[in-house]
This record gives C-alpha cells, structure tokens and sequence, in this order.
C-alpha cells in the first residue's frame, strides 16, 4: 500500500505540503480544526483534508507518522458528507500523551478517547462503513491485530462521501504529519468479533 493522490482533492489545503518518496508530508495552518458546537460552543471546519469521493460500502485505511506536541494536534482519517455530517479518527494530542481519538459529526460532535501507553512510531488507521455504521479501528504495528476503536452510527441516507487523511492543529501553526499510504477498498470485513 503507498499513497496514491490520483484523484484526490483538497478541502482547505495547508500551507505547505509535498509528496515525497516516504509519502505524503505536511505542515498545518493556524488553528486549523473539524467541530461543531457540542460543549466547547465553537463551529471549526477549516482542517485540512485531503480526499476522493466514494459510494455505497468500502474500507478506508492510512498509515501515518506525526511530531505530536501542542494540546489537540490531530491526524488521521476522515469520512465526510458535509460541514454537519463527518467523522475523524486517529492520534489527538491532549494531556501530554497520544490518545486514539475518534470525533462524530451527526449535526453536533461527539468525541471519544484513550490514552496509547504503548510506544509507536507508525499509526495504522482502518475504517469501515457498513450501511449505517461506521467501524473504526487501530494498531500500532504492522504485525499486530487490527483493534476496535468505536462502532458508530453514520446515517445510512448519506450515500456519497469524501474520503481521505486530515490533519489539524487548533492550538497552532505547523504541525508536521506524514502520511506513508492510503487507500479505498470494498469492505475488508463485516465482522466485528
């Protein structure tokens, strides 16, 4: 798997970014975040999202690297509709340490989080929509077993999405995040167990 851009478009492109023989490399914009309202009372849409656009069911999986160091520096993947119906997933920075985060977007935003106590370099991200759900997983090696992150609900009427890699930075500029492949396939599994 390597990282394809072959069709690929970007929603709010950062300032600088390149792609390079380890894959695709960027640094983010200032205060660059996904949110819609929920407890913090702010609507962000102005991350960086890198995407192609999908129908029906399919899998979505990225590996990815990222020099973690200011509150909520973010990347991974995402799954978009619209500004009010998305879903991101990946390492958040929150608390001095790397958390699997997964945020949903149902009108207003959810977020979920644990804390990655495991030393990693590489980020492995797989996302899976069945119908109306969504299947988010994770591991931190290569070798290891894919592990289930969050089963959520994504409104089955929402046919065509974006499908891509994002990255953010709501507290600063430059966060740097590389991300070493990406691709869309057919659902890889619709078993959870």
């Amino acid at each position: 798997m390597s990282f394809d851009v072959t069709g690929m478009t970007w929603l709010n492109p950062p300032p600088r970014h390149a792609l390079t023989s380890a894959g695709l490399s960027l640094a983010t914009g200032h205060e660059t975040d996904f949110w819609q309202g929920t407890y913090y009372g702010f609507h962000h849409d102005n991350g960086h999202f890198l995407h192609r656009q999908r129908t029906g069911d399919f899998t979505a999986e990225t590996r990815f690297t990222g020099d973690y160091r200011e509150l909520y520096d973010q990347a991974g993947l995402m799954i978009r509709h619209d500004a009010r119906h998305w879903m991101k997933c990946g390492i958040e920075f929150t608390d001095g340490i790397c958390h699997f985060s997964t945020v949903v977007t149902n009108g207003q935003s959810d977020w979920s989080a644990f804390a990655l106590t495991a030393p990693f370099e590489v980020m492995h991200v797989r996302v899976t929509r069945l119908r109306d759900s969504l299947f988010v997983q994770y591991r931190l090696d290569e070798d290891a077993p894919w592990r289930m992150a969050r089963l959520a609900y994504f409104p089955p009427e929402l046919d065509t999405m974006s499908v891509g890699v994002t990255a953010c930075s709501p507290q600063r500029a430059g966060f740097e995040a590389t991300f070493l492949s990406f691709e869309i396939t057919d659902p890889a599994s619709g078993d959870i167990h």
